[in-house]
């Protein structure tokens, strides 16, 4: 599936919110905030990303211009790192292959780095198909789990 990035919008902020309330998609992310469902909490996080000049971050849409995610990039020089949301409708047809690709052009500088739960293999496929390589491991609390989970580092640098 072909997908384009552009600015987000007001409009897109109710689809992410629903996206990321997805309970199978909260598993799989594993590490999100530790309640999804408050709505406060998430449009005043989404105030302060898109004003923060240092976080790049585009609403990722398919040819009919539905919203089908988000992706980001963000963090301090040297420690950036690539984050992206795509619904649950739209996985395993490529989408979020297609959306981090778009992003690593809209934010070239690098190392960045990425993280995904271990068992998250459709995330972990992505960022191989990206040119990312495993670089470490760490095991931390999830709150999309409840408990802690193996995580997998990911670098790209060139």
């Amino acid at each position: 599936m072909k997908v384009t990035l552009r600015e987000v919008r007001d409009a897109d902020l109710p689809v992410f919110f629903l996206q990321m309330n997805d309970p199978e998609g909260i598993r799989m992310a594993a590490f999100t905030v530790k309640d999804p469902s408050d709505g406060a909490h998430f449009q005043a996080h989404w105030a302060r990303v898109r004003q923060d000049p240092a976080v790049v971050v585009r609403t990722v849409v398919d040819d009919d211009g539905e919203v089908v995610g988000h992706a980001g990039v963000f963090g301090p020089p040297g420690e950036r790192q690539v984050t992206y949301w795509i619904g649950r409708q739209y996985w395993g047809r490529g989408v979020a292959t297609a959306a981090l690709r778009e992003m690593l052009g809209v934010a070239p500088e690098r190392p960045l780095y990425a993280r995904a739960a271990a068992d998250n293999v459709g995330s972990i496929r992505v960022l191989k198909k990206c040119g990312f390589v495993v670089t470490g491991n760490e095991r931390d609390f999830a709150n999309g789990r409840g408990e802690e989970v193996d995580e997998v580092i990911f670098t790209l640098l060139g």
